[in-house]
């Protein structure tokens, strides 16, 4: 199964909304988000669904991976949004009818995604993984058993590598 993590797209600053979960992409991230969706259908990516959180930054980064054809798609969870359990995912994970699925991409936060990706990379957190707004690390998981330090990197990239 290829998993990959994306980071919301550039959200408006905190001090703008009265939570942080209304904060929504600003133009800018928008259209860097589309272009960097964009770059990712030209490179033949599709995903079985999309995974979100469900702050409005992210649900509308998933919502422009859907529009581009990424995926049909777009399921929300709640271990998704910032410090989200991840133990929480992989019971989901372990149960989602995944049959025939090969790729599925969850949309999140940073610290989150990184320490998610050290975690299923490793086993453990070491903070090293740091992961840029619409950036992705793409990742292998095992096709059984725990995928916690048994997974495989085979992409971790900024957005401006996918736009150049």
């Amino acid at each position: 199964m290829h998993l990959y993590l994306i980071r919301h797209g550039i959200a408006a600053a905190p001090e703008e909304y009265d939570t942080d979960s209304e904060r929504p992409l600003t133009k800018e991230g928008a259209s860097k988000t589309r272009k960097v969706a964009q770059r990712l259908y030209e490179l033949e990516i599709q995903f079985d669904l999309i995974l979100t959180s469900p702050l409005l930054r992210a649900a509308q980064t998933a919502q422009i991976l859907q529009t581009v054809g990424l995926s049909s798609q777009i399921e929300e969870s709640p271990a998704l949004a910032p410090s989200g359990d991840i133990q929480n995912w992989l019971e989901w994970y372990q149960q989602w009818p995944a049959r025939g699925s090969r790729s599925l991409a969850v949309v999140g936060h940073q610290p989150d995604l990184g320490r998610w990706a050290e975690t299923l990379l490793w086993g453990t957190t070491q903070d090293a993984l740091i992961l840029k707004k619409a950036g992705t690390i793409g990742l292998i998981l095992p096709e059984t058993g725990s995928p916690v330090g048994r997974s495989q990197m085979f992409w971790l990239t900024g957005p401006k590598f996918l736009l150049s």
